[in-house]
């Protein structure tokens, strides 16, 4: 497969080792299978259109609960959750909601996939309770763009993984182009990784399935009526669990995009009387 430019569309840790627990199987119900969502939850402009007026901010995670069912937390990134936080999350969004994570700044752009037993030890450390849950989605590694092919360093990477934190499911976006080989995709496959098939207005990713389950970043300035359908067919015959997340923005149009998906899909949220009971409250 080769990679793909689509013409622009018109806008609409610390390093310490923590001694490596074995991680749950991801657990999840038949019914979400499909886990949609979007890049991250606390966007406080993103009222009235997606959030009501009425919401504070220390129910977003509620409410988003009961319109979706799955996020992609990139507070990750920079820095590590503390054990309140995460208890915090998993209170707020129970039930069948699943939490993928960014994976640590350190590991992809400081370290490069080298050396990062320590961060990634801690890094799965700090997210025990919601493997424990059964709440685990994926771990998202963002490379940087000018990260280029090195099969033996994403082998190297992926060996010391599965003994650092194993139990991850790992799913690596690639934002250079010399990795979209069949040599790449080789090493995800013996690694059980998934290739993150995103999308942009300026590159997408050719989707290749290299794992039992799959990873789908939409990026694109919009998404039609038209292309939001396409999005959940394809979606929907995928095998294996599936995890979906549109793009975060000032404005709240990647949310309403990911509810509309999970419309089509058939798919409920994970809490559906969470957004209704706070949407009816009266602020303080």
């Amino acid at each position: 497969m080769s990679w793909v430019r689509p013409p622009l569309a018109a806008p609409i840790l610390p390093d310490r080792i923590v001694s490596p627990r074995p991680l749950p199987r991801p657990t999840v119900s038949s019914a979400s299978r499909v886990h949609v969502g979007t890049s991250g939850w606390a966007y406080a402009s993103w009222k009235p259109g997606f959030y009501p007026p009425t919401v504070p901010a220390k129910k977003f995670l509620e409410y988003y609960a009961g319109r979706l069912n799955s996020v992609e937390v990139n507070y990750t990134f920079t820095k590590l959750p503390t054990s309140a936080m995460v208890a915090g999350w998993l209170a707020a969004a129970a039930g069948d909601f699943s939490f993928s994570f960014k994976a640590p700044r350190r590991v992809t752009h400081t370290l490069r996939l080298r050396n990062c037993g320590g961060a990634l030890a801690a890094f799965a450390a700090a997210l025990g309770p919601v493997a424990q849950a059964g709440r685990m989605g994926l771990v998202l590694l963002q490379l940087p763009p000018n990260f280029k092919a090195d099969s033996g360093r994403l082998e190297g990477f992926l060996t010391d993984a599965e003994g650092t934190a194993p139990g991850l499911r790992m799913a690596v976006e690639f934002r250079h182009l010399s990795w979209f080989t069949e040599e790449t995709y080789a090493v995800l496959r013996a690694h059980g990784a998934a290739l993150c098939i995103a999308e942009s207005d300026a590159l997408t990713t050719p989707d290749v399935a290299t794992a039992p389950f799959c990873c789908y970043r939409f990026r694109k300035n919009i998404y039609s009526a038209r292309a939001l359908s396409a999005i959940a067919k394809k979606l929907r015959e995928r095998g294996g669990d599936v995890f979906a997340y549109f793009k975060h923005e000032e404005e709240p149009t990647g949310a309403l995009w990911a509810v509309e998906t999970l419309k089509r899909l058939g798919v409920g949220p994970a809490r559906p009387t969470a957004g209704k009971r706070l949407a009816g409250k009266r602020p303080r």
